[in-house]
């Protein structure tokens, strides 16, 4: 990790912290997979942030399976809803964004 990423992981941290103390945390909902890396490391990084959400697995709840292609277009995992923008896939810049 470069030096203005370390800076930038510490600023995002520091301001998901404040935002989660002053109940501006966005509803954020996870679609994924059990056998899925990349939902478990979407997972563990929102986790890491102290942010909360909703896991579903789309194995198991094809409701929701059909509820995740209509908000993405896609079928692969993991998607993330962060206060309704949509992400597919694992991307920390993304979602990042999105928490702000």
């Amino acid at each position: 990790m470069d030096e203005l990423e370390w800076i930038r992981k510490k600023k995002m941290d520091e301001l998901m912290k404040n935002m989660g103390g002053m109940g501006m945390q966005k509803k954020i909902t996870v679609y994924s997979t059990p056998t899925c890396p990349f939902c478990t490391m979407a997972k563990q990084y929102l986790k890491g942030k102290g942010v909360q959400f909703s896991d579903i697995d789309v194995a198991k709840d094809k409701n929701a399976a059909l509820e995740m292609v209509k908000k993405s277009g896609q079928m692969g995992v993991p998607v993330l809803d962060i206060g309704g923008k949509i992400i597919v896939g694992f991307d920390r810049a993304k979602i990042d964004s999105a928490l702000i």
